[in-house]
């Protein structure tokens, strides 16, 4: 009997196993089609935003109060020293919000030095694996953050997430372009990226501050940790950074300095930087003017910008739908946006109370998602019709215009501020705004242009080299002639090249014009 029954779990167990093999056979393969793949890509890369962006934002309901206690502890354990400590002690209380400035600006100006080179390495070894290494980085990062307990420490945890952020934002970004080829889908890609961006940047105030409020610091840079820590071996998993297959004949991009000086991208990214310094310069300030002018509470300042999550997803949304039926007004979308940013801006100081200050916070963050979700698809599409079609290295140059804005708020907008006034602040930045969107009507032709005689095309004129590129020819060739290759055999042999003759296609025939 004894046998029997051991016998009939032995073969329970065996035909389990089975099961679970054949399930893991079946999930594996469904992770090999290339469009479950792209959505998976998708989710990688927009949680890794949300990280980031988290992170960045999450500090803020926390390191000014923690380390005010911690400055506080140290006074109190000096309070028998004399007069000459005294006044030490008091300089130092006058450079806390220096220093709070310099730590949270930190991040940005490593990213900032970084990008140049980031985007160059990028090009050259692929998307996947500089993802996980600022991926890698974050983690890292947000575990210094969990246990750091001195100025420092924080200051380290807060550099080393700008050198994550110059690996992950920019490839992630990138690689978001290069799997999604067609404009619209590009544009709703990137559109729900910068969903999670906003998402991030918005929600981790009031998060950050509930968790350290009720259990202390360290639980809500664990629980990032986690999640960037799950998104790490996701990425391992479906990515498989460290096959060479997909790197062994990859274009060379266009050089960064190349395409920093091309007049249209630099149109773009002077676009990015202008339409994020509002937001850049009062996330620092607005909670000092709030008490001051509104005698704002706590909750109503932790609240500030959690609504302008709504009217950005709105704009977001708006602008991907406006983009698939209207493909050559990008510039226009873009520039509206910024038209919105600027009146939004000048409105903020007449606002008396926190509903009145609602609006305007709205109104940039919708004039916001607007350019955003306009210019980046167009920055993919200037390298697509002008350069050579890798995107490591114009998505640093994206990265490096967020980051001027966020590099120069922390440290800048106190002191003017200070010696200007905030009513001033508002204005300029609104009027630099509105002075800036007349400089995208130079973008107002670039859905006319045609693809440049990049590396790309020299090769399908050659003949196709790889699976890739034969596709691509075989696509184009069916959308030219009016038929489907569904149901087509592509005569390929081994090594993923034709097993016929190759021809050769002009320009024209291996290039199509499309409009952003």
């Amino acid at each position: 009997m004894a046998t029997d029954a051991s016998g009939g779990l032995a073969q329970t167990a065996a035909v389990k196993l089975s099961e679970m093999g054949e399930r893991t056979k079946q999930l594996g393969t469904a992770i090999q089609d290339p469009e479950r793949q792209r959505r998976i890509i998708l989710v990688i890369v927009c949680v890794a935003l949300l990280l980031d962006n988290m992170l960045y934002m999450v500090i803020v309901p926390i390191v000014p109060d923690y380390l005010a206690r911690l400055e506080s502890e140290s006074e109190r354990a000096h309070v028998t020293h004399n007069s000459s400590n005294s006044t030490h002690y008091q300089a130092q209380k006058e450079n806390f919000d220096v220093q709070i400035g310099v730590l949270f600006a930190s991040k940005a100006i490593l990213q900032l030095l970084v990008n140049p080179f980031t985007g160059t390495f990028i090009d050259r070894v692929g998307y996947d694996i500089p993802l996980l290494i600022g991926l890698s980085i974050m983690f890292v990062s947000t575990c210094i953050f969990a246990f750091a307990e001195n100025y420092a420490t924080l200051f380290v945890a807060r550099s080393l997430q700008g050198l994550g952020s110059a690996f992950a934002d920019t490839s992630g970004i990138a690689m978001i372009a290069d799997k999604f080829t067609e404009e619209a889908e590009r544009s709703r890609a990137l559109g729900i990226a910068l969903a999670f961006i906003s998402f991030g940047s918005l929600a981790a105030p009031p998060f950050g501050g509930v968790l350290y409020e009720f259990v202390g610091k360290r639980v809500p840079f664990i629980v990032l940790a986690c999640v960037c820590l799950a998104d790490g071996i996701l990425c391992l998993t479906v990515l498989k950074p460290f096959s060479n297959r997909t790197r062994e004949n990859m274009l060379v991009g266009t050089p960064i300095y190349k395409l920093m000086i091309d007049p249209y991208i630099a149109v773009v990214a002077g676009a990015l930087t202008t339409c994020n310094i509002p937001l850049a310069f009062l996330e620092p300030t607005i909670a000092n003017w709030m008490e001051e002018t509104m005698d704002s509470s706590q909750w109503e300042i932790g609240l500030t910008w959690l609504p302008a999550f709504f009217p950005h997803i709105l704009g977001v949304y708006i602008t991907v739908k406006l983009a698939a039926q209207y493909p050559h007004l990008q510039w226009f979308y873009g520039a509206l946006g910024m038209v919105i940013i600027g009146a939004s801006s000048c409105i903020v100081p007449a606002c008396k109370n926190f509903e009145q200050l609602i609006i305007p916070l709205c109104g940039i963050c919708f004039g916001i998602a607007l350019v955003d979700t306009a210019l980046l698809p167009t920055l993919a599409f200037l390298v697509d019709v002008r350069h050579v079609s890798v995107y490591g290295s114009v998505y640093a140059i994206a990265d490096i215009s967020y980051c001027v804005a966020y590099a120069l708020g922390p440290i800048m907008a106190g002191k003017i501020v200070h010696d200007l006034g905030f009513v001033q602040l508002n204005l300029g930045m609104g009027l630099v705004n509105v002075l800036y969107a007349p400089a995208l009507l130079l973008l107002r032709n670039v859905c006319l242009m045609k693809p440049s005689h990049s590396e790309r095309n020299m090769l399908l004129e050659e003949g196709a080299t790889g699976l890739y590129d034969t596709i691509r020819m075989e696509e184009r060739l069916s959308k030219k002639h009016g038929y489907s290759t569904s149901g087509n055999c592509v005569p390929i042999d081994e090594n993923g090249t034709f097993a016929g003759q190759s021809r050769s296609f002009s320009e024209e025939e291996t290039s199509e014009p499309e409009c952003i």
